[in-house]
């Protein structure tokens, strides 16, 4: 398992750990259909909560929610409605970022709501 592997996957464990003290019900962590993956699908009260999260290291000079790019929204929304069709959701879905970043021994956790909205087709 490579580096940046290892990192994403700590990163994930600790968005994970962040919703849950914040109250969040975690539904799935890295749900697959097909080719697409959703990291984290919560639920926030009577919200749906799709998480994107971006883990970086200190020689990272782009800060992780920009690496959240149209192509990637893309394929959140495409994943999400899979998701919402498989499980027959009804209420409302919303997206999160959830921005990680290492430095030495600490930690900086960010966490954006509404973070982006479906592009309208």
């Amino acid at each position: 398992m490579g580096k940046g592997h290892k990192l994403g996957q700590k990163g994930e464990e600790l968005a994970v750990e962040h919703l849950r003290s914040l109250g969040y019900e975690i539904l799935e962590t890295n749900w697959f259909s097909h080719h697409l993956e959703i990291d984290i699908i919560a639920r926030d009260g009577n919200e749906l909560v799709i998480v994107e999260v971006k883990a970086r290291g200190t020689d990272s000079y782009e800060h992780p929610l920009e690496a959240v790019s149209q192509r990637k929204i893309r394929f959140l929304v495409n994943a999400a409605e899979a998701y919402i069709q498989e499980k027959d959701i009804t209420f409302d879905t919303r997206f999160d970022v959830i921005s990680i970043v290492f430095r030495g021994k600490e930690v900086e956790i960010e966490h954006f709501k509404d973070a982006f909205y479906p592009p309208i087709s």
